[in-house]
């Protein structure tokens, strides 16, 4: 595998250079930004994807004759081949050179295979002129970004299921390359060794990318296993906002996020989680024989920048991944004619046009209608469930009551009861709540009497400021460490309603009480014992007692999966003014609460596992990769499977109900969300929740071709130029538009239902020969009726469905149905309906 040194010293020197002379001159209208700058000629991909079509003898379709016109100058150029990239970069150059002729600006990327573009440094002047050049079709402003498992694998049943149809865990996933987009990798970790394994363990023929050197990520980092890693940071470094010593300017992960969701994926079989002293189990990743790419595109400090996130999308679908994993979203909603048109999402467009199956978190803003951050109907949006494991703790107070609450902690030993002591009430004399009133967060050592703490359980407020990671519980641990008490126990603030905590690892005895109504009885109880001098006040004995009975055990009983509160909710919006895009969103839920991982070394996302080796984390971030490891068992069985039909194997065949056979339940609040829940939508869930088993043996695929893809952007409303200014594609050259709601999608989603309307879906049997029969419910204020309710389908032929609709109330609310296709082999073909709007005739008589 090929290296490379030195990445960003030319973009730093350049900077100060820019930036000293751009500083002396206060013109508000001369500031420099970062800009993407897309031009008219279509990207290596396209010319590919082309190439492809046409040895298929495939009919040609969207802008095939410009295509034609000029691949015959890198006919026999690979996508590899430097060559090509070198030419366009100087074709870039050259455009630049002749448009800001003496001026002073910075190219940060030149994007090659799939965008014709690169991203610049430059004035507004600068990007006035560049948007005057017939060259150039668009001029995009650069945006921020952000970031959105020992027992899933069994939750998921895969040792029992899809691994063993793929011949075990020891071949899951093989030949199969994941690109991760995300905060870098910890190559050390024993999750990517390589040796894991007596078998063989090639890096696969088609992919071509390389590993970065430097000197915190050295040669020799990459192997087998992990086999490219690079970073891109030109945006970040142009905004003053990287710090080189804790983001690191490699594909080290400083933060940690990048580690977790990639063992998720693709972690090795077999891994000891060890956390605090304690052993949690084994780990797995979901096709953990598949090999890992790295793209690292966001940082600890700050997040990410569009720019550098298409430059990494660019490279890892040059590089040949066979898959895109994206635990990253927007900071805001893409503006303009719809949210599809941004730089990213038209990224993957042409990313899921070379073959590339797309997988992105939905986003954490839930539990709000139209929260989704994951937009367009080429990516595979997954949004976070539960899972059927819960670690629970309690602690026994001396009056017999039990409390429930949260840790990875050790009991006190054999069950013994240790006096609880306050520590607003062992403060050295020389301290007072006064001086510190944040004191009772047990943050100093240094504060408190030792006598009194010492063999002792001693008592800590959780206030906000734990949740904004000023105080931490390992100050607090630490604290107790050093006075000699037993353990802690942590009460909440009155004032943090409903916030949810994840199990925190802690190496001596200690509880976390989250709910306010369980802290108040437990102070109750601590302040009625007490013995104070009845002429003084003063405390002259703590007569509570208490034991910890620890949380280093699971508990398997609960009921799972369930939508979490904080995952992103459809509708999908289609534009800034949150009109309803046809399109249902998310696609799937996957496990992503309370999932162990791989930690980075230095990971510093969660304080609490500040040197371990793994970490609990929770969000739709973690719930992304679960799907993408499970596509690359999918791809693996089916090596023909185009993104579409991934998608429709992963879809149709989602459980509807949760592990006692009820309906998936959705959490509605933030706070208290378990007290607040209802059954789950279409647009909480999209079509279930993932069944890695049965997504191998389909039986019947919906198809989306990229253009079905163009034909629905072109009929949006005003879209022509903007199609023509991110495709370098004409929307006339294609025959006819189509609404979101008639692309070929596993799924029926209508945002405005105006008296009637036939929706037509096109299956395709890739199981053996096969009888059907057609159920369905219709969704309230809508009769439905299917055609055909019976059909037969032979093995590789089509089947059309048609799909009436039709208002029988007028309504504005959302409402949900569902269509079963049930074959007489055993599949069933899941097709969830969606009606927003519900027109009909006024039919009361004047």
């Amino acid at each position: 595998m090929g290296r490379i040194y030195g990445v960003h010293l030319m973009v730093l020197l350049f900077l100060g250079m820019f930036m000293s002379s751009s500083c002396q001159d206060d013109d508000s209208d001369n500031f420099t930004a970062v800009y993407i700058v897309t031009l008219r000629e279509v990207p290596a991909a396209h010319y590919e994807a082309e190439l492809r079509r046409n040895s298929n003898g495939i009919r040609h379709g969207g802008a095939s004759e410009r295509l034609n016109i000029h691949k015959h100058r890198f006919r026999n150029i690979s996508r590899t081949d430097k060559r090509y990239s070198s030419y366009i970069a100087r074709v870039h150059d050259s455009l630049l050179r002749r448009v800001l002729r003496g001026e002073k600006y910075l190219k940060l990327y030149s994007y090659h295979y799939l965008i014709n573009g690169f991203a610049v440094l430059v004035t507004p002047d600068q990007v006035d002129k560049l948007s005057r050049r017939r060259e150039v079709a668009n001029v995009v402003l650069d945006f921020s970004v952000r970031t959105a498992t020992t027992h899933t694998p069994q939750f998921l049943g895969l040792p029992q299921g899809a691994w063993v149809q793929g011949g075990g865990y020891e071949s899951a996933g093989e030949g199969m390359v994941i690109g991760f987009i995300d905060t870098g990798i910890d190559p050390t970790h024993s999750s990517f060794a390589d040796n894991t394994s007596e078998h063989p363990y090639p890096v696969p023929a088609h992919f071509s990318g390389i590993c970065e050197v430097t000197r915190d990520f050295p040669s020799g980092s990459c192997n087998r296993k992990l086999i490219g890693a690079r970073h891109f940071a030109a945006s970040a470094i142009t905004r003053g906002v990287f710090n080189s010593s804790q983001d690191f300017a490699s594909p080290f992960d400083g933060d940690g996020h990048g580690t977790h969701t990639a063992s998720i994926a693709a972690g090795n079989h077999g891994i000891p989680v060890v956390v605090a002293g304690h052993h949690f189990g084994n780990a797995s990743g979901m096709a953990p024989r598949s090999h890992i790419a790295v793209y690292k595109a966001l940082y600890k400090g700050f997040g990410g920048f569009a720019a550098d996130v298409v430059a990494a999308i660019d490279q890892a679908a040059q590089d040949g991944v066979d898959i895109i994993s994206l635990s990253i979203t927007p900071n805001r909603r893409p503006p303009g004619v719809a949210t599809f048109f941004n730089p990213i999402d038209m990224a993957l467009l042409s990313a899921v046009k070379a073959g590339i199956f797309v997988v992105q978190a939905a986003g954490n803003t839930g539990p709000s209608p139209k929260s989704m951050s994951s937009f367009s109907p080429w990516i595979f949006t997954v949004g976070s469930a539960s899972h059927d494991r819960v670690y629970s703790n309690s602690i026994i107070l001396g009056n017999n009551v039990t409390l429930p609450g949260v840790g990875l902690a050790p009991g006190t030993e054999n069950d013994t009861m240790y006096t609880l002591i306050s520590a607003v009430h062992a403060l050295n004399n020389g301290t007072t709540v006064a001086d510190d009133m944040y004191v009772g967060e047990c943050q100093d050592s240094s504060k408190f009497n030792q006598d009194l703490i010492q063999g002792n359980l001693l008592i800590c407020s959780y206030s906000i400021r734990f949740v904004l990671g000023i105080s931490t519980v390992n100050h607090a641990l630490e604290t107790a460490k050093n006075l000699s008490a037993v353990g802690v126990v942590f009460y909440m603030d009155a004032f943090v309603i409903g916030f949810q905590l994840n199990p925190t690892p802690m190496k001596i005895p200690g509880i976390i009480i989250p709910s306010p109504e369980d802290s108040k009885v437990l102070l109750k109880y601590y302040n009625y014992s007490l013995e104070r001098d009845i002429m003084t006040k003063r405390i002259v004995k703590f007569g509570a007692l208490a034991t910890i009975c620890g949380g280093f055990k699971a508990n398997y009983s609960s009921s799972a999966p369930k939508i979490m509160y904080y995952s992103a909710r459809g509708p999908d919006p289609e534009d800034n003014f949150l009109d309803d895009a046809e399109i249902m969103k998310p696609n799937l839920v996957a496990p992503g609460n309370s999932i162990w991982a791989a930690w980075s070394s230095v990971g510093a996302d969660s304080v609490e596992f500040q040197g371990e080796n793994f970490a609990m984390m929770s969000g739709t971030s973690m719930a992304a990769p679960h799907i993408a490891g499970l596509a690359a068992l999918v791809r693996q069985k089916f090596p023909n499977f185009s993104p579409s039909a991934i998608a429709s194997a992963l879809s149709t065949t989602a459980s509807l109900y949760d592990k006692n056979g009820g309906p998936i339940m959705a959490q509605r609040a933030y706070a208290f969300p378990d007290q607040n829940q209802s059954p789950a939508t279409p647009f909480d869930m999209g079509s279930g929740f993932v069944n890695a088993t049965a997504a191998l043996n389909p039986g019947l695929i919906f198809y989306s071709s990229y253009d079905n893809y163009m034909s629905f952007l072109c009929g949006i409303n005003g879209s022509a130029p903007v199609v023509l200014n991110y495709t370098g594609e004409s929307c006339w050259v294609y025959n006819s538009t189509i609404a979101g709601a008639d692309l070929n999608l596993p799924s029926i989603t209508i945002a405005k239902l105006n008296q009637s309307r036939t929706v037509l879906r096109s299956v395709t049997n890739v199981g053996g020969n096969e009888t059907y029969s057609v159920g369905w419910s219709a969704p309230f204020g809508v009769s439905v009726k299917v055609s055909p309710a019976h059909f037969y389908i032979a093995s590789g032929e089509k089947q059309v469905l048609s799909v009436f609709f039709n208002s029988t109330a007028n309504s504005t609310t959302a409402s949900y149905g569902r269509i079963g296709l049930f074959g007489n082999q055993g599949h069933v073909v899941n097709i969830p309906l969606s009606v927003i709007v519900k027109i009909t005739y006024n039919t009361t008589k004047t």
